[in-house]
């Protein structure tokens, strides 16, 4: 395994370790998306209890996959003569039951199975045999059985939600997200790498908390030294992640991909209607199958507008890194050693940095909440929208908490690289969005509005009376 060290994930170790120390067996999940380090955590907790793994090969057929069990299962069991592949799925978890019963062992052990999907590529078995294995061995013994996958979607369609054989059988189910921004403070720190938050959050909008990507960054370098590298490099990892990212883990990925591809275009988000019109997937069952699965992997996020339940929910592209190089990398490939030092400096950066550096506030919202002291105060979230007359002015605020004290935060957020100076109009700008909210909505409560921005706010003339909070990068650096 490598000398890593493990960053966070408190929550997900002592989930870990409680079902090591439980006095039943243990079936537990891992979900989350591709790179997030779900193997990194589960080796780095279990690895001395590790009596068998195997690990699905991407874009094998049955036959392969079974002959990597065999070549597997002969090197756990430390046998000079090779294991013959077995016929099927059962036959193998049959192999398997075999081997681990003549293990000695008064501890508790784990079996590690990753990647699901590809190991069950092709509709075969898989999914049956693993239901022999547990409710005929398994079970029955002092061991855990992890599970795990980056195909979110199908991790909850096919194990955890499915009505067969694993119907209720696991016992402990784990999402891991992308680090946070005080996760990627740390996990930098730990690599002696000495960033400014603010290069911080600038190599975050570009690639996201995976840290496989951020493992990427080199100390000594600065934030645009390093997306320079990373992302338009010939060797840069980061300069056509984008092309495997979903073959590896949807089925008809073209599907996903064209989705993707409508969804950054419209940087608000999109209506189910408007991504229909915008994206090459026609209404039905697969966009409901695509929406869903994208969702469930951490690529989009699902806003609902404000007094509304089901209408008017937007889908938004939330995930870093396919905004970034959709918009950025794509077309500007291998084009010098000084291609983001360049486009750091356009009006397109400038757009796309306020767009992102918002979607990035509301993905830290347990931050934000604890930075206002109403972290234990109950509040949603949500979006106003108000399209524009010819007599009317229209109004669109991107986030609003309102909370069970009967207050509502609206939000205004910029990124900017100094504390931020509201002029007169913009002032005005931001009292008309009140106004225009609480005429609209017809609402009572009290009304608050909250600055964000990497700098803070400098108060004026203009600000003094209007903002009644202001947090900065400190606040969205907190551990939630």
């Amino acid at each position: 395994m490598e000398n890593t060290i493990l960053i966070g994930r408190e929550k997900e170790q002592k989930i870990l370790m409680k079902a090591l120390h439980s006095r039943e067996a243990e079936m537990v999940a891992v979900i989350g998306r591709r790179r997030v380090g779900k193997t990194f955590l589960i080796e780095s907790i279990y690895e001395k209890y590790i009596k068998f793994k195997l690990s699905g090969i991407q874009n094998a057929d049955v036959g392969r996959q079974l002959r990597n069990f065999a070549h597997v299962l002969s090197k756990f069991a430390n046998k000079d003569e090779v294991i013959e592949t077995p016929i099927d799925w059962l036959a193998a978890f049959m192999i398997l039951t075999r081997y681990l019963a003549k293990i000695e062992s008064e501890e508790k052990y784990v079996i590690f199975l990753d990647e699901l999907p590809w190991l069950s590529a092709g509709e075969t078995d898989f999914i049956q045999g693993l239901s022999w294995f547990w409710n005929s061995w398994a079970v029955r013994e002092n061991v855990v059985v992890v599970i795990c996958g980056s195909a979110a979607s199908w991790m909850v369609q096919k194990v955890v939600n499915h009505t067969g054989g694993l119907h209720n059988r696991i016992t402990r189910r784990l999402h891991l997200e992308p680090f946070t921004l005080h996760e990627t403070e740390r996990y930098f720190r730990s690599r002696n790498i000495g960033l400014p938050r603010y290069h911080i959050v600038e190599i975050y909008m570009a690639m996201g908390g995976i840290p496989h990507y951020l493992k990427e960054v080199e100390a000594g370098d600065s934030a645009v030294q390093n997306i320079n590298n990373i992302c338009f490099s010939k060797t840069g990892l980061l300069s056509d992640e984008f092309g495997k990212l979903y073959p590896a883990l949807f089925e008809n990925s073209d599907n996903h991909v064209s989705v993707v591809r409508a969804l950054a275009t419209k940087r608000q988000g999109m209506t189910r209607d408007e991504i229909i019109a915008a994206s090459d997937v026609g209404n039905g069952g697969t966009l409901t199958k695509v929406l869903d699965e994208l969702q469930q992997s951490g690529f989009i996020s699902i806003y609902r507008a404000y007094g509304k339940k089901k209408k008017g929910k937007l889908h938004r592209l939330t995930d870093e890194y396919s905004l970034f190089y959709l918009q950025f990398i794509e077309n500007n490939l291998y084009e010098g050693d000084d291609t983001w030092q360049h486009l750091s400096q356009t009006q397109a950066y400038k757009i796309w940095s306020g767009y992102t550096f918002e979607s990035l506030c509301i993905k830290h919202l347990p931050q934000i909440k604890k930075a206002l002291s109403i972290a234990g105060v109950y509040a949603i979230s949500s979006s106003f929208h108000k399209k524009g007359t010819a007599t009317e002015k229209g109004a669109q605020i991107d986030l609003l908490l309102e909370r069970k004290d009967k207050v509502i935060n609206l939000f205004e957020i910029k990124f900017h690289e100094k504390p931020f100076v509201m002029t007169k109009s913009y002032a005005e700008t931001v009292r008309d969005k009140g106004f225009i909210f609480q005429e609209t909505t017809k609402n009572k409560k009290r009304l608050v509005w909250t600055f964000i921005a990497p700098f803070g706010l400098a108060h004026n003339q203009h600000s003094l009376g209007l903002v009644q909070k202001v947090l900065d990068l400190e606040a969205l650096f907190e551990a939630p």
